[in-house]
């Protein structure tokens, strides 16, 4: 199998590979067998996989041009990557009731931390490296990808926060999500956040780490480097 139904094939088992063990007729089984961390490593694990499949099927699909590449089109990518980085860095593990997989111990409401840069950091990171490889791989293919991303990304933002409000309560949840940004820093530029205290220097080192290690792997496992050229 190859060409368009490759890339269909593997769309389709990306997709169902994060909705089906999510539901919670899956999901409750799983987790009680493996266990929260075990559900949660498997599921990340499965998750990565169909994600290789799906990016090197985009690879191998009939190349469509519908923009040329240009050397300023990979800056797009090498400015935004640092920001995914920190915020995939300081989003995991971090206390964020108001996300998926955040944990409710240690959150405050008045210094909600990632949430006030982000309430969906993760997400957001992924609608950063999305947008960030849509511009410098301009056919069909690559744009079906990076702005389905792009798309499940933002579409996830708004079905978190009703499914927050619905399993919280809505008192629960506007008191909790007071001083958080649904936009990024939207919380900052109303005044409703200010970062307190400098952040934590090992996820900043967490985060140059993950961004080096990106640099490095690119050109094995994309078959080009990610740097202008």
């Amino acid at each position: 199998m190859g060409g368009w139904g490759e890339f269909v094939a593997a769309f389709a088992a990306f997709l169902l590979s994060h909705t089906l063990p999510a539901r919670p007729a899956m999901r409750r089984p799983l987790a009680a067998a493996l266990g929260e961390r075990g559900y949660l490593l498997a599921y990340s694990l499965v998750s990565l996989g169909m994600l290789a499949w799906l990016v090197a099927a985009a690879g191998r699909a009939p190349y469509l041009e519908l923009w040329p590449y240009a050397p300023w089109q990979a800056w797009v990518t090498n400015l935004l990557m640092p920001l995914v980085c920190l915020l995939v860095a300081f989003g995991i593990a971090a206390p964020n009731p108001l996300s998926f997989g955040g944990r409710a111990a240690g959150f405050d409401p008045q210094r909600p931390g990632i949430a006030g840069v982000a309430r969906h950091p993760l997400l957001l990171a992924i609608a950063l490296w999305a947008v960030g490889h849509a511009v410098p791989n301009g056919n069909l293919a690559h744009l079906l990808l990076f702005g389905a991303f792009a798309g499940f990304a933002a579409l996830g933002m708004q079905i978190i926060d009703r499914r927050k409000r619905r399993l919280l309560g809505e008192e629960a949840w506007t008191r909790l999500a007071a001083h958080s940004s649904g936009w990024p820093l939207s919380a900052l530029l109303d005044g409703r956040w200010r970062p307190t205290g400098p952040p934590s220097a090992l996820r900043l080192c967490a985060s140059l780490l993950l961004w080096l290690l990106f640099l490095a792997a690119h050109p094995g496992a994309i078959g080009m480097s990610p740097l202008p050229y």
